[in-house]
């Protein structure tokens, strides 16, 4: 029974799909972020809809990569991406590990949040719009290039709950600390692992070895400056930083498949 529970708090806290409210307790967060990878599964499959129903209305590839740019964040109503406008702050600051502590927890926006998050939705959408239009018009490669980014959605996920199940926290409190306590940190690592697999196994079918070496690539470099970031800047992860590496994972990944879809159909 708390398995089921902890997937309710599990969309509740990281979506805004409409669930029963149910109270936080211990044994109900053990299994939390073994189910966080869901909400990705939702986001791929609803910017997938998304686009077959561009296709049959017909509509203009940069709309459908405008308007497919707002799908993420409406799913999850955007706790990730506040996560990252405030380690942008953070970061920006230069400050010591508490003064960047600090600015993590002010509930104030800054002015480089504010230019990081127009230069952020900005690249976002001209990646998608250039992965759409391979896509549409790419044929059977650009079809499977597209198609690889759905998965980048539960694979980013996986690694976050990896993350906090391996990662130390940088405070004791806050949003990383009270899940990574309350995990059953085995149970997280094993099934985040398995959500791995799945994803880039997954790629490999659908959309070929290639796409999924990129990915894995991307996973892999991306996973690595979080760890590192978190530690020499932060002294730990937190929520933020956790909505941070979520955010750049997710253009990185999808900056880096937009460049191939490019290639493959140039050559």
């Amino acid at each position: 029974m708390n398995v089921c529970y902890s997937l309710l708090i599990a969309l509740s806290m990281y979506s805004k799909i409409p669930v029963p409210a149910v109270q936080w307790t211990k044994p109900r967060l053990r299994y939390t972020m073994c189910w966080f990878p869901l909400v990705g599964v939702v986001c791929g499959f609803l910017l997938w809809g998304w686009l077959l129903f561009v296709k049959w209305l017909d509509l203009h590839f940069a709309a459908a990569g405008l308007l497919g740019t707002c799908i993420p964040v409406l799913v999850t109503g955007g706790i990730h991406f506040d996560g990252f406008l405030d380690t942008l702050d953070a970061r920006s600051s230069y400050g010591e590990k508490e003064k960047k502590l600090e600015i993590l927890k002010d509930p104030h926006t800054g002015a480089f949040a504010i230019i990081g998050g127009c230069v952020y939705f900005l690249a976002y959408a001209g990646c998608l719009i250039q992965l759409i239009y391979d896509g549409f018009y790419g044929g059977v490669s650009g079809e499977k290039n597209l198609a690889a980014f759905f998965f980048a959605f539960p694979l980013e996920r996986a690694l976050s709950g990896l993350s906090i199940a391996c990662f130390p926290c940088a405070k004791n409190s806050g949003l990383a600390y009270t899940f990574a306590d309350g995990a059953h940190r085995n149970c997280v690592k094993a099934l985040s692992t398995v959500w791995i697999c799945f994803c880039l196994l997954g790629i490999v079918w659908i959309c070929g070895p290639i796409p999924a070496s990129l990915l894995t690539g991307v996973s892999g470099i991306s996973f690595w400056y979080y760890w590192h970031v978190s530690q020499k800047e932060f002294g730990g992860i937190t929520g933020d930083l956790a909505g941070w590496f979520l955010q750049a994972f997710e253009l990185a990944a999808l900056a880096v498949l937009a460049l191939y879809g490019r290639w493959i159909i140039t050559v």
